[in-house]
């Protein structure tokens, strides 16, 4: 009697062997989308929001805003931190100004690695705004000068030495 192979095992084999493959690309696919950045850079302004949030993935989503002039209405930047201790460092500074150093990533499949494209890797305090050259509001930690500002030179010479 002459033993055949069934073509049952070599078929199960080829399933299993195609199923590791795509499985290995699919992790290599993540390692390199979430190590590589499309962007990075740095934003200003003073964060306004930032909450945990997420059913399964919890990742901190916070909202800094942007103010270019004074008086004009704020551009609103949407961000994502996955390290609780950089989290922990932008509520120690909420309500100052602060400088946000952000890597965009793109091509990452689900919203369970954050709700934006912008991932906070780190803070900075920003005492200083500069409006233009030689010109500059001071910020929450820096006290406003303690000068007597000039009369103006249509006053009289009166109004200017009155108390």
């Amino acid at each position: 009697m002459s033993a055949t192979t069934s073509p049952a095992p070599r078929r199960s084999f080829g399933l299993l062997i195609t199923l590791l493959v795509l499985i290995a690309i699919a992790v290599l696919y993540f390692l390199v989308v979430l190590n590589w950045s499309y962007a990075s850079g740095e934003r200003a302004g003073w964060v306004q929001k930032l909450s945990k949030k997420g059913w399964v993935c919890k990742t901190w989503e916070g909202e800094l805003a942007l103010v270019s002039l004074p008086g004009s209405t704020p551009e609103k930047f949407a961000f994502t931190i996955w390290d609780d201790a950089v989290a922990d460092q932008i509520n120690k500074v909420m309500g100052k100004r602060v400088a946000l150093h952000y890597e965009q990533k793109v091509g990452l499949p689900t919203s369970c690695f954050g709700e934006t494209r912008y991932y906070v890797t780190g803070v900075r305090v920003q005492d200083d705004i500069p409006l233009a050259p030689g010109v500059v509001v001071p910020g929450q930690s820096s006290p406003l000068p303690a000068s007597v500002p000039a009369p103006h030179p249509s006053a009289p010479a009166s109004a200017a030495s009155a108390p």
